[in-house]
């Protein structure tokens, strides 16, 4: 019988990836099982388990399964209609002036969009400079594509801005990208204009490509700039951007995510698009087309989100030894809890004696020792959220005074 002897060796260690430690059951089906024993606060799925669809989106899918429109593929590269509503969406929020039909194509939510993005640039060993702490799918898919990950140390006392000196020292002739998440996950960081302008330099002296994850961007809090680097002078022919509807727009489940990039990307994109993707659920990318076309619904959302993170704040933040900042961006925040002791072992407290899963800091490169990401845009309550991160807090003062 064939064993893991036959597993390529680039996948042996790829066993349940961010989840391996909250449960080692089957990942995706033990979800269901566990949410009745355990606030699963390491699951970015905004709102979980409660609905959060919007009625115009509602619509849509009852319109495309009452049609029978539904059944059916749309083009490889997504439908038109999408891509020239996302290209509205791009002109007026990313300041990128892109052709629908030449610069974007969908995907199946952006984790595949990310995968698919980074696939046509890489050979075996060329290296990906990737900040760290960053998602972990940043550290695993370069590796997976016969790649190396390269990480750059990023420094808390600095607010995780980027340390151009650091990317100097890490960057060498075999060096082909650099992969950023913008805003930062787990870090919540919204890299500053001339952070992501030194970056661009350092991009375009180096002949690199910058490939940036943009899920969050429709999240960030207190006025604070977002740019998007493509949008930088000399980046548009360098950068490829992807990005989703299932964090700002609270549409996880629908698996819709886009790619935007320059014609000659976008060319090999679309080649390769009937083989690698085939085609997004249409009946997802017309409830997409809806929620682009009516996005008011995301102002509550945010609403709900700027709550939460201030709520996490003066609760976690009241724990003695547990350092945090204010979230600049998303549903989630990053506390360092290095003063209590090990994360790893603090996140096993957490499920006993809270019934709460977050993600341990290990996860997200070695920079993230020490630390904790939480969830704060899960449940569909704010009171339900605040009794939660109580619970968190109140667990947290116990593991302290154990003998």
């Amino acid at each position: 019988m064939a064993g893991k002897d036959k597993i390529a060796r680039k996948f042996r260690g790829v066993e349940g990836g961010l989840f391996t430690k909250v449960t080692k059951a089957d990942v995706g089906d033990s979800f269901a099982s566990m949410a009745g024993q355990v606030v699963l606060m390491g699951w970015a799925d905004p709102f979980y388990p409660d609905p959060s669809v919007p009625e115009t989106v509602k619509e849509a899918l009852i319109e495309a399964a009452q049609c029978g429109i539904a059944s059916h593929y749309t083009m490889p590269i997504g439908s038109v209609e999408l891509r020239e509503e996302i290209a509205k969406k791009c002109k007026a929020y990313n300041h990128l002036d892109v052709d629908p039909r030449r610069n974007i194509i969908i995907t199946p939510g952006s984790d595949s969009g990310l995968f698919y993005a980074m696939t046509v640039f890489l050979d075996p060993g060329d290296e990906v400079l990737v900040p760290d702490p960053s998602y972990p799918s940043n550290f695993l898919n370069p590796t997976l594509m016969g790649g190396v990950t390269v990480p750059v140390p990023l420094d808390a006392a600095n607010g995780y801005q980027f340390d151009m000196d650091a990317f100097e020292r890490c960057v060498t002739d075999k060096t082909k990208m650099v992969l950023i998440t913008h805003p930062n996950n787990p870090t919540t960081t919204v890299f500053r204009r001339e952070s992501l302008e030194a970056l661009a330099e350092f991009v375009i002296r180096h002949d690199l490509i910058l490939v940036v994850d943009q899920a969050f961007e429709d999240m960030i809090f207190d006025d604070v700039e977002f740019v998007s680097p493509a949008s930088l002078p000399g980046m548009w022919e360098r950068t490829v951007t992807v990005c989703s509807i299932s964090k700002g727009m609270g549409l996880s489940g629908l698996r819709v995510g886009y790619i935007v990039a320059c014609d000659t990307f976008m060319d090999v994109y679309y080649g390769g698009a009937v083989n690698v993707l085939g085609a997004t659920n249409t009946a997802s990318q017309l409830a997409a087309i809806a929620a682009f076309r009516d996005t008011s619904f995301m102002a509550g959302y945010k609403a709900h989100y700027d709550r939460r993170r201030r709520d996490a704040c003066r609760i976690l933040g009241s724990v003695p030894g547990v350092k945090m900042d204010m979230p600049q961006s998303g549903f989630f925040c990053w506390i360092d809890v290095s003063e209590l002791g090990d994360s790893t072992e603090i996140m096993d407290y957490l499920i006993r004696q809270a019934g709460v899963a977050v993600n341990d800091g290990k996860n997200y490169g070695s920079q993230g020792n020490g630390c904790l990401r939480i969830i704060n845009g899960c449940l569909g309550s704010d009171d339900e959220s605040e009794q939660v991160l109580q619970r968190i807090a109140q667990a947290l003062r116990a593991y302290q005074e154990q003998d």
